[in-house]
């Protein structure tokens, strides 16, 4: 996993005007919270958190005012049209402790022959592992399996380290056996007889 370091300066000043300011300014205020502490409000370099943040679960160490700080994305707001960051919220973690986040579940290989498909139930696992070794995804094969076959979340080999937090028995994926279409012909004359 990935650290990325960003320079974040305090913000005190806040409400809408503020904010929009912040953002003509290629910054994003961020809320850093955790550990009991009270919430400090920053701003962070727009564009290079934005690069940071297409790793999932990236580990951020913030220099805020001569002091680090690492952190985990928890919350991101983008705008909906236009996609940049709005806002976001980090919690502070420290080396050695578990978190709990949202991993990727990706699929590997090729189902049986028959033009089945493939049914993600869910998209994500939620798991607990070490705040500075969180892993990016978690792949499954899904070679040969045939329609009706599941993966359930207990069946997920889970980088070292990690625990599953998610359902054991919760399904994951599933194959769907493929539809037969109609015959467009057969579809006209039902069609005719009911004129």
């Amino acid at each position: 996993m990935s650290e990325v370091k960003l320079a974040a300066a305090v913000r005190t000043e806040f409400g809408k005007g503020a904010a929009r300011a912040i953002r003509r300014a290629s910054q994003v205020p961020a809320v850093v919270y955790g550990h009991g502490s009270e919430p400090s409000h920053v701003t962070l370099p727009a564009h290079e958190l934005a690069l940071a943040l297409r790793t999932p679960n990236v580990l951020l160490s913030l220099d805020v005012d001569g002091k680090n700080e690492l952190a985990i994305p928890k919350a991101v707001q983008r705008d909906a049209i236009k996609g940049y960051l709005v806002h976001v919220d980090l919690l502070l973690v420290k080396r050695g402790e578990k978190v709990t986040v949202e991993i990727p579940v990706q699929a590997e290989g090729e189902l049986a022959a028959g033009g089945n498909l493939l049914e993600h139930v869910l998209s994500t696992l939620s798991i607990e592992a070490e705040a500075t070794h969180l892993p990016e995804s978690v792949t499954v094969s899904v070679e040969g399996l045939e329609a009706g076959s599941s993966v359930l979340a207990k069946d997920i080999t889970l980088p070292k380290g990690s625990t599953l937090v998610t359902d054991a028995d919760a399904v994951v994926l599933q194959v769907l056996a493929a539809q037969a279409e109609e015959p467009a012909a057969e579809a006209e004359v039902t069609e005719g007889d009911e004129a």
